[in-house]
């Protein structure tokens, strides 16, 4: 059975000293032993969280990354310090990486193939926008980016990833994606996976929601079948994200 993976994603938000208050007002109210915790902070976050949650349940992830091991890359950061700065997840692929920064699918797949070799867990973004959704496109064009996404990855790599699928029609606006909509394209994605590598691999791989996930509507959507937790963007930065998290531990 998969594990349940809720991860916060807090963007451009929260200095070294503001991230260590966060966390300490919410490390005591996560401690759920039935799901995996994750912040992914911004870089320079990073070792400061990852000193404040040693011991606990939570682990931490980076949101961006490099797809070169070192060089004459101003600005960016390698796979290889991420993981030495005790990092154990990264984002891949966010719509706003793709809009603001024109990541294409070649990038994403070279991002991917890079952490992966560095035993970092990827956490693959897709997802349409509303203008894709009401053209009825939207499965066609989430094939496309799972399938470039994991060209020439083994399975015994791509079953390592997590995958979030997140419409962007529904991040930050306020706006989710109702139950049976944020279901119905998880299961599309899982079957996207099976036709790339067979069902062992669909069936271990996590897929999350994320979308304006709340603590109001998070239950519905974790207890579908093929939604194994959410990527959490402004209510990660809010104690509200004990409730995300804690409501699984009630069940």
């Amino acid at each position: 059975m998969r594990r349940k993976l809720i991860a916060g994603n807090w963007k451009m938000n929260m200095t070294p000293s503001q991230a260590v208050k966060l966390i300490n007002e919410l490390k005591p109210h996560v401690d759920n032993k039935n799901v995996d915790v994750l912040f992914c902070v911004p870089a320079i976050d990073i070792i400061p969280v990852v000193n404040e949650v040693k011991d606990t349940n939570i682990e931490v992830g980076a949101e961006n990354v490099f797809y070169e091991e070192k060089g004459a890359y101003t600005g960016e950061l390698s796979p290889e310090m991420l993981v030495d700065a005790g990092a154990k997840y990264v984002i891949i692929g966010h719509s706003e990486r793709r809009q603001y920064f024109n990541e294409d699918d070649d990038v994403i797949n070279k991002k991917l193939k890079k952490v992966l070799e560095h035993d970092l867990i990827p956490i693959l973004c897709c997802g349409e926008t509303l203008g894709q959704r009401e053209d009825g496109v939207t499965l066609d064009f989430i094939r496309k980016q799972i399938n470039n996404a994991f060209k020439h990855i083994p399975p015994e790599k791509a079953n390592k990833c997590v995958i979030a699928y997140e419409p962007i029609w529904a991040i930050g606006t306020g706006k989710v994606a109702t139950t049976e909509q944020a279901q119905e394209v998880c299961c599309a994605i899982r079957g996207f996976i099976r036709d790339i590598y067979g069902s062992l691999v669909a069936d271990q791989i996590r897929i999350l929601y994320g979308g304006s996930v709340s603590a109001t509507n998070a239950p519905a959507l974790f207890a579908q079948p093929d939604i194994d937790g959410g990527l959490v963007g402004g209510a990660s930065l809010k104690p509200e994200f004990a409730q995300i998290v804690n409501y699984l531990k009630e069940e």
